[in-house]
């Protein structure tokens, strides 16, 4: 007996906290009253999208049939979101009792109400994460997307301007080739290892407008260098905010993978990335909520100012006025580069690794370290303010500076370029040395393999504990530091001289 049922399968996806899953759209004409029903634990914005699909296929001139059409999303037990279904759901009906042959293509577009197919942020974020997890090859996107999607390597895209061509492209029995190449990121990289790493040489902040502060510079070089938390401590106008803002444009080159995780990250939070090799830079007020900073949500859990630097820069200005209970938050990412966010609807998980920035005054009024300005500040309120910093939060920053006094007769003698040219070098140590990650980001089990001291500072760090008492924690970032300042002078091991610098950089 015949079957009156037609179904047809269309392959999408739907972001399930920041990995994307596959969902099967399902079309069903039968007999029956007349009707349009999304069925799979779909959202509002899905459930909108049957109005969208109804113009748009009046106005490309299919009409629609007498029968029940019913849309399944499969699975349904995950719940779907984003308007990137309404092509999928269009081309359910457009197709109607046509097979459809390519069962393995993805469909992705927003439906406008004349059948023109826009694109939508949710788009390269699924595609993106398909990719990693070798569930895509090839795809129907709407055109205007295809600008940032040419980044993704190894999948075909095949862009539409409208539902039109859509249907036309899955009548095909063959689908042409796509015309999308794969592109570089910039001109300037090095090669290691056969892995291509990219960096820009244009610095539109520059080192050299930085008055005095030799030691502060040349620290900023070393958390650059390896990837370390820093913490500026100096009078206002010291130049604090200066340097942070300017240390973006010297960090490590950054991989393929980085860059397109980057921009993931800034498609969710709804900008537009440019996908220059350039480190993101973030700095939230210090009124900004914990929510805000982290992520959250009471039914969908997005990512905060922590995910947006990852891979870059995060930094806290006037930091012990930021609520208490932030900084305690900020102690996980700083320790395990991840953070989790619970809510009773979802749960995720986010890479957090980032160099992590502070900028402090001495005391409330600012002048405690001035020499031509009086403190107004009693001990009591010096001690409180400093004391908005627990000692576990610091013991996770790896440098500690204290900021000169401005001299306006001494000009900074070096340039960004110059102190970028020496993270390169130090990069490329690190790398040909076998270490996947930055000397700041080494896991306890890589310290020992990767900072070798030599006899003299193997004792000089041994009176180092005794004298001052460290913690396993502290010695651990000391070595690490001291890595670092090996590889900026070019040593195979940590000499003393890279010891005693590394020293300098602790908490007092």
């Amino acid at each position: 007996m015949k079957s009156d049922v037609i179904v047809n399968h269309i392959l999408s996806a739907t972001l399930d906290g920041l990995d994307a899953k596959v969902v099967d759209v399902e079309g069903s004409l039968t007999k029956g009253l007349p009707g349009f029903s999304v069925v799979g634990l779909a959202s509002s914005d899905i459930q909108e999208a049957k109005e969208r699909a109804k113009n748009a296929l009046q106005a490309t001139g299919f009409e629609l049939p007498p029968l029940k059409i019913t849309i399944n999303l499969s699975p349904s037990d995950i719940k779907k979101s984003g308007t990137h279904f309404d092509l999928a759901i269009a081309l359910m009906v457009a197709l109607g009792e046509r097979c459809i042959t390519h069962s393995d293509i993805f469909v992705f577009g927003e439906l406008g109400l004349d059948g023109k197919v826009k694109s939508s942020s949710l788009i390269f974020p699924l595609i993106l994460s398909l990719k990693e997890q070798g569930f895509i090859k090839n795809a129907i996107v709407p055109k205007e997307s295809l600008e940032s999607l040419k980044y993704i390597e190894d999948v075909e895209f095949y862009g539409v301007d409208s539902l039109q061509e859509a249907v036309e492209m899955l009548d095909k029995e063959e689908l042409l080739e796509s015309s999308i190449k794969s592109q570089e990121y910039s001109k300037n990289y090095i090669n290691i290892n056969g892995i291509s790493y990219y960096y820009c040489s244009e610095y539109r902040e520059d080192f050299r407008d930085i008055l005095g502060q030799e030691v502060a510079i040349r620290a900023a070089l070393v958390s650059a260098a390896g990837m370390h938390n820093m913490l500026l401590n100096g009078n206002p106008g010291s130049g604090k905010s200066m340097i942070a803002k300017r240390l973006r444009y010297i960090l490590p080159p950054l991989s393929k993978d980085e860059i397109l995780t980057i921009a993931r990250h800034q498609f969710l939070a709804g900008e537009e990335p440019d996908f220059k090799p350039v480190r993101p830079f973030r700095s939230p007020h210090h009124t900004a909520t914990s929510a805000a900073i982290f992520g959250g949500g009471s039914h969908t859990a997005k990512i905060g100012e922590v995910a947006l630097a990852n891979r870059g820069v995060l930094f806290f200005d006037e930091l012990p006025h930021f609520d208490s209970r932030v900084l305690e938050a900020l102690r996980e990412p700083l320790q395990d580069r991840v953070v989790n966010i619970a809510r009773v609807n979802s749960k995720i998980k986010y890479s957090a690794n980032f160099i992590f920035i502070g900028a402090m005054n001495p005391c409330p009024c600012g002048n405690l370290l001035s020499k031509t300005k009086e403190c107004r500040c009693s001990d009591v309120e010096i001690k409180r303010y400093k004391n908005r910093l627990s000692d576990p939060f610091l013991d996770r920053i790896d440098i500690n500076i204290v900021m000169q006094e401005v001299d306006f007769s001494k000009k900074s003698t070096v340039s960004s370029e110059e102190l970028h040219a020496k993270v390169l070098e130090a990069f490329k140590r690190q790398k040909k040395r076998g270490q996947i990650r930055a000397n700041g980001e080494l896991l306890e089990s890589e310290i020992d393999k990767f900072c070798i001291l030599d006899k003299e500072a193997s004792d000089t760090l041994n009176m180092a504990i005794e004298r001052f008492g460290l913690s396993y924690r502290a010695v651990a970032n000391i070595k690490k530091v001291a890595r670092t300042i090996s590889d900026l002078n070019s040593n195979d091991t940590i000499k003393k001289a890279d010891l005693l610098e590394a020293l300098s950089y602790r908490k007092r």
